[in-house]
């Protein structure tokens, strides 16, 4: 069952470097041209965006909530960037639209002691990350992609975009940002795969098995 994919991509013949990409396109990864849909679980919708909202939380001095029209109304921005997903595909060039994270805590203070933050999403999806890696230039809480809305099967209305790692910390559907004082494993990795994920050392797995499916064998909506 669940080992027996993981087992097969471990074993899975690594595809070589392509030279024309020089280090751009990490050590296992295919480049695609379309935008693989890899979800946990049903794709939530929203059809009132009234009712959606993003809760900060945790190690911060007051909690605070963002509407949707909240996160429209602050300063917006563009990223361009490559994605890496596990599932060994890459995509160069993507534009995100939306906040950067940076900016964003711009409303809110966080306490000195907080140095990690778990992003949590619908259904119940949590992933966790550094928090200094989150203040970098190019992290983004995106709504739209290469110039429209994000789709639903991509995290519509608002997804994390974390451009140096793997792309299971782009958590979509994000419902909420909780900081805290110690590192507290999400979703997938308690589930067998690394801990941080950096696409240029392969840090796929932590040890453990657990499904995976390649990328070919998944839907597009781009």
């Amino acid at each position: 069952m669940a080992i027996s994919k993981a087992e097969r991509l471990k074993k899975s013949k690594t595809p070589a470097r392509d030279a024309r990409f020089g280090d751009r396109l990490p050590q296992g990864q295919v480049l695609t041209e379309r935008f693989p849909i890899l979800t946990v679980g049903d794709t939530p919708i929203y059809d009132d965006l009234s009712k959606w909202d993003l809760k900060i939380f945790g190690e911060i001095n007051e909690e605070k909530v963002f509407t949707f029209e909240d996160i429209l109304a602050l300063p917006q921005k563009k990223v361009v960037c490559d994605v890496h997903c596990v599932t060994r595909w890459s995509k160069f060039d993507n534009e995100f639209e939306g906040v950067l994270f940076k900016d964003l805590l711009n409303h809110f203070e966080i306490k000195p002691e907080a140095k990690y933050v778990v992003v949590h999403g619908d259904y119940d999806y949590q992933t966790n990350l550094p928090l200094e890696d989150l203040l970098k230039d190019d992290i983004i809480l995106a709504h739209s992609y290469n110039g429209k809305a994000l789709t639903e099967k991509h995290g519509y209305p608002l997804r994390l975009v974390v451009p140096h790692l793997y792309f299971w910390k782009s958590a979509k559907w994000i419902r909420g940002i909780e900081f805290l004082k110690e590192n507290r494993n999400g979703y997938w990795e308690q589930n067998g795969f690394h801990y941080y994920g950096d696409p240029y050392k392969e840090q796929r797995f932590s040890g453990e098995e657990f499904e995976l499916k390649n990328f070919k064998d998944r839907d597009f909506d781009y």
